[in-house]
């Protein structure tokens, strides 16, 4: 068959039959591929690199193509001869084409290796191992282990990148053995799929976000959508805003002014950046703080961002601890974020833990009224929802995100990681765009708590 089953698209049959029809035969239909996806692929390929050095001075099978083929095959049974290391060593078997990240052989025995920029062994990277080891055993290798190498997420970086100890192989021997009788089903199944003439009736459910976001949801969401229903839905939310009125007062009663509207943004790496910090360890780079001495008064606004290339948390711990002061309640959006990130920073920077520690204890949320188990802040056209996203724009209509370059965290965390690469142009605007969005946060807070205030 041509060309053959790979990997990533045996995976994609695993998780949706559509989804693995729409790219052999409609690619065209995928969802434009953004910065960050791009970003991401990416970010994993350089992983991949660095790991290689744990096995030095092998020969990678792969040359300068973009993608494995039938070449890459090729060459790997020529390195076998040659080399006791070979990264990205490709074979084929029942239509199936894989390529494993790492090869070391032993004697006559085989280890493979896989690599994931993750903090741990996920469900999904068994189906990728298990999936590698039919095709490679079935090749005649004898395969004496499978491992998969991941990131320690108990490693901390403190000077130079120690690459033996940011990585952990984990063996997943077990694991894969156990799924060897279902591969060939599951390869017959798609080997069907091939033979279609028509896109699989298949209907969105859990499946299009799990294990990863489909890259055809837009076309899959287009089919689905009925104007008329969507209109009726819409205009049937009852916008009435109903306060209890006691239960507010109760709560407004142990916040002290002056009140700090206060929201984080962070950023994870993979591999760590700073001294002092761990694999996807959230560092915060940015924040907002609205600062309202009472009632009817005017609020002080203050902010703080990094520059993208040292390590923000020293400077942004200095100016925090300045501009929170010492007394006042902290008002957040979700306080246990606020407080993990606090408290991290405590432990990492630990001639800052006792005044770090006080600000942790004067945090308050504001999201607490408006849980619907708490019914102190309630509207159906909250949709049931919590998030400032759904809420804000039924208290506070005029103030919105819709004009932002930046519209959430996870576009501010990316473009942050992004600036170092910019001209300083180019940087500059992505600072006043992330300082726009971040500025927006803290000022929805303000306004949500003036509204619900003043009804």
């Amino acid at each position: 068959m041509f060309p053959p089953i790979s990997k990533t698209t045996y995976l994609y049959g695993l998780q949706c039959h559509k989804r693995f029809y729409l790219n052999r035969f409609h690619k065209t239909l995928a969802n434009p591929e953004d910065e960050a996806t791009q970003a991401l692929f990416q970010s994993g390929t350089d992983v991949g690199l660095l790991a290689q050095q744990l096995f030095p001075g092998g020969a990678n099978a792969q040359g300068e193509e973009k993608f494995h083929s039938l070449k890459t095959v090729k060459r790997t049974a020529e390195l076998l001869f040659k080399y006791r290391v070979i990264y990205e060593a490709a074979f084929m078997y029942n239509d199936v084409l894989c390529a494993v990240d790492i090869l070391v052989q032993k004697g006559n025995k085989f280890y493979a290796y896989e690599v994931k920029a993750t903090n741990s062994v996920k469900v999904q990277h068994l189906a990728d191992a298990a999936l590698q080891y039919y095709v490679l055993a079935n090749s005649g290798l004898n395969l004496a282990d499978f491992s998969v190498i991941h990131f320690d997420k108990d490693y901390l970086r403190i000077g130079e990148l120690e690459v033996g100890k940011l990585f952990k192989p984990s063996s997943v021997m077990k694991e894969v053995l156990l799924q060897q009788d279902f591969i060939g089903k599951h390869i017959a199944d798609l080997k069907k799929l091939v033979n279609l003439k028509s896109i699989p009736n298949i209907e969105m459910g859990p499946q299009c976000n799990k294990p990863y976001a489909c890259n055809f949801s837009n076309y899959c969401s287009a089919q689905n959508i009925n104007p008329e229903e969507t209109l009726v839905e819409s205009a049937a939310l009852d916008q009435t805003i109903h306060i209890n009125k006691n239960a507010w007062e109760s709560y407004t009663a142990e916040l002290n002014y002056p009140l700090f509207f206060f929201d984080f943004e962070t950023i994870m790496y993979g591999v760590p950046e700073f001294d002092f910090s761990r694999p996807y360890q959230q560092i915060p780079f940015q924040y907002s703080l609205h600062v309202l001495f009472g009632m009817n008064q005017p609020a002080l606004h203050k902010a703080f961002l990094g520059d993208g290339i040292l390590d923000p948390r020293p400077e942004l711990i200095e100016q925090m601890i300045r501009d929170l002061g010492s007394s006042g309640s902290i008002v957040t959006w979700n306080m246990s974020f606020e407080k993990t990130i606090i408290a991290k920073l405590a432990i990492d920077f630990p001639d800052y833990h006792e005044e770090l520690m006080a600000i942790h204890a004067r945090i308050v949320d504001l999201m607490t009224p408006f849980r619907p188990g708490k019914a102190i802040v309630f509207s159906e056209a909250f949709e049931g929802s919590y998030s400032i996203k759904n809420i804000l724009p039924v208290l506070v209509p005029e103030l919105s995100y819709k004009n932002l370059t930046i519209q959430e965290g996870g576009t501010a965390s990316f473009m942050y990681g992004q600036m170092r690469q910019l001209e300083p142009s180019v940087q500059e605007q992505l600072r006043q765009d992330l300082l726009a969005y971040c500025h927006v946060d803290t000022l929805a807070m303000l306004k949500i708590w003036e509204s619900v205030n003043f009804k």
